[in-house]
């Protein structure tokens, strides 16, 4: 990205990013600054991806104030990175981009994990910042023992032996929300950020999506020069032409200067998140042969070689950073047996290439915030492709954990081979006979139906019976019948895998 050395420079707003523990009060916090309701917006109240909005502050003690001139406004752009412990290369991101940073700790809660790894993240990228201490008005709220908490942190605030500035606030009410503003402009000020409006824009990839309507979408804050529409633009992974420039308002712009967000359409590929971008004549020389072969991203399609007996799932996320989240989560949790593979992740909503991607690979699609059209939904149904969608993450992470509990299972009680099929008007009231070859089955147990190797469903014994009379169980080599209710139609052939209970 170009130095800031030319005779043109001026003054630019500081670019500040919010981070720190999940319920800790960033995004509530964002809400009173920006008076909007978005916490209320964010699935399960937290956020789950980058966004950057620029709002104007009129500092108390401005020299306007008493000249009878109108108040100077100052503006200033915020980055609100999630506090889920999934999202911690967007939380190191959004500190890579950021000029200051605002550190949030809860005063009825003090150091969380989360805290931790976002002060070593300020720490190693030498970022500035200053500390609200949020929820003063809860009842147990505790400022002395934040301060202490972060002291033993290796965060010294001023009047604990160090120089880093904090300011107690309640966003609930406003209270002291001002002041922690006037400290974010005084510390930018002795930051001196500056930028020169006669180049060519650059600055760097926060998001990148592709939209159903609109194509691909990358948001971005602009570091340095004058972002036009028409310019043409590109980073290490892709390039295009700026078609289509808005603020982060949504409202369309035919020009942007630092330090403003801007959502743009017009790229040919989707960068990757994290990526520097320039404009103008450097964005035709072909930046690709600089990759280092690492991004912050996953890559668009990824494709692996599978196996029955592992895990196969197909990624989905309506953006590249959300979706680096959950592949990392994903690929970290723990399996004794069996592998979990991802054998395609990609941004975007889910459509019919995914589902016969998930048919061809005997995979189950993890979709993030993904919509999923009707065509698509009817070939998944009629392939029996299972899809998992939500707007929380670690709700999808949580069915992937039970995914591997239910293929790793239990010990194995016993097995039943279905011998003949009596009844089937009712896939709850199904009776059948068998033979019980390995174990033993057990009445009111669940067992899973196995058909050529394959789980094909699930069950339960509703009744079971030896020699015509009720029995609680029924041992290795014993005939027997049972009634039971299922998720498919039980077949001759079919055997019936009853686990011990957990």
């Amino acid at each position: 990205m170009p130095d800031n050395s030319s005779q043109n420079l001026v003054s630019r707003p500081p670019i500040v990013a919010v981070m720190g523990h999940v319920d800790h009060g960033k995004t509530s916090l964002l809400d009173y600054i920006r008076k909007t309701n978005l916490v209320a917006r964010e699935a399960g109240g937290i956020t789950q991806s980058i966004g950057a909005y620029e709002i104007i502050h009129y500092p108390k003690g401005d020299p306007s104030a008493n000249s009878g001139r109108p108040p100077e406004g100052r503006k200033i752009t915020f980055i609100d990175t999630p506090g889920h412990e999934a999202f911690s290369k967007m939380r190191a991101r959004g500190a890579r981009v950021a000029d200051l940073a605002i550190l949030v700790v809860a005063a009825d809660e003090g150091v969380k994990p989360q805290t931790v790894e976002s002060i070593k993240t300020l720490l190693e990228t030498k970022t500035q910042f200053v500390v609200a201490i949020t929820k003063i008005d809860k009842p147990n709220a505790d400022i002395e023992k934040v301060k202490n908490d972060l002291t033993a942190a290796g965060v010294l605030l001023e009047g604990f032996g160090g120089s880093v500035s904090y300011q107690p606030i309640s966003a609930k009410s406003g209270d002291h929300v001002d002041e922690l503003l006037d400290l974010l402009l005084l510390t930018a000020e002795m930051e001196n950020l500056t930028y020169d409006p006669q180049v060519p824009a650059s600055g760097v990839i926060l998001e990148a999506k592709m939209d159903r309507q609109r194509g691909m979408e990358a948001t971005l804050i602009v570091k340095n020069g004058t972002l036009r529409q028409g310019d043409p633009i590109a980073t290490k992974s892709g390039k295009g032409k700026v078609k289509i420039l808005e603020d982060f308002a949504g409202k369309s712009a035919k020009e942007l200067v630092p330090s403003a967000p801007a959502l743009i359409i017009g790229f040919s590929e989707l960068p990757q998140v994290g990526e520097e971008f320039v404009t103008g004549e450097a964005a035709n020389v072909d930046l690709s042969a600089e990759r280092s072969g690492e991004v912050d991203g996953p890559a668009p399609r990824e494709l692996v070689k599978t196996d029955k007996e592992d895990l196969n799932l197909i990624l989905k996320a309506s953006d590249l950073g959300s979706l680096e989240a959950l592949s990392e989560i994903i690929r970290a949790l723990p399996s004794k047996k069996r592998v979990v593979k991802i054998v395609g992740q990609n941004a975007g909503d889910l459509n019919d290439n995914d589902v016969k991607l998930a048919i061809s690979t005997n995979s189950k699609i993890i979709a993030f915030r993904s919509k999923t059209d009707k065509s698509s939904a009817a070939l998944a149904d009629a392939n029996r492709i299972q899809i998992i969608t939500s707007d929380i993450i670690y709700k999808l992470i949580e069915a992937v954990e039970e995914m591997l509990k239910e293929i790793e299972g239990a010990p194995i009680l016993g097995e039943l081979e279905v011998l003949a099929v009596f009844n089937q008007i009712k896939l709850d009231k199904q009776v059948v006979g068998g033979k019980v070859r390995k174990g033993l089955f057990r009445n009111r147990g669940n067992f899973e139906i196995v058909r050529g190797g394959e789980l094909v469903g699930t069950g339960r014994v509703t009744n079971l019976q030896h020699k015509k009379q009720d029995a609680t169980q029924v041992t290795e080599g014993n005939e027997c019948g049972l009634m039971a209710g299922s998720s498919v139609a039980i077949a001759v052939g079919d055997i019936l895998v009853a686990r011990e209970t957990k």
